[in-house]
């Protein structure tokens, strides 16, 4: 874990160091912008080798540990649950947003239905919540 708080100040700096050169224009720009993540893949791959590669992890002597793994398990899906679906309606809402507005500019009597239609897009952040709910319940 520690590794990660290190290193992801790093890669935040090339990163930024990198999209502000992309604002210059001509060709060594983007002879470093290609260096700069050749270096960022190099990067993670030894990060992740030498995270991967640490040895086994201590086991849990007591059971409260061992509830603490699952409940941390449970909650990060909970979470990627609620980030994904809010995610993806708010991508369905605004393809379905500027239709039903285009739609309701020529002809206003579909004002009904556009909403609709919209409310439904919003209902895929509706049920990331439910599968967040449900397994927090689990946790």
């Amino acid at each position: 874990m520690i590794t990660w708080l290190i290193v992801l100040p790093l890669i935040a700096l090339v990163f930024y160091g990198t999209r502000a050169l992309m604002r210059r224009s001509g060709r060594g720009v983007v002879r470093f912008m290609i260096a700069a993540d050749l270096l960022l893949l190099l990067g993670s791959i030894v990060l992740m080798t030498v995270v991967l590669s640490g040895g086994p992890a201590q086991a849990a002597t007591t059971a409260a540990a061992q509830d603490q793994g699952s409940n941390t398990a449970a909650l990060i899906g909970a979470a990627i649950s609620v980030g994904a679906s809010s995610l993806g309606a708010s991508i369905a809402v605004a393809y379905t947003g500027a239709a039903a507005l285009a739609a309701l500019s020529e002809r206003p009597e579909l004002f009904g239905r556009a909403i609709a239609v919209v409310g439904l897009a919003e209902g895929i952040a509706i049920y990331g919540l439910v599968v967040a709910v449900l397994l927090i319940g689990k946790a």
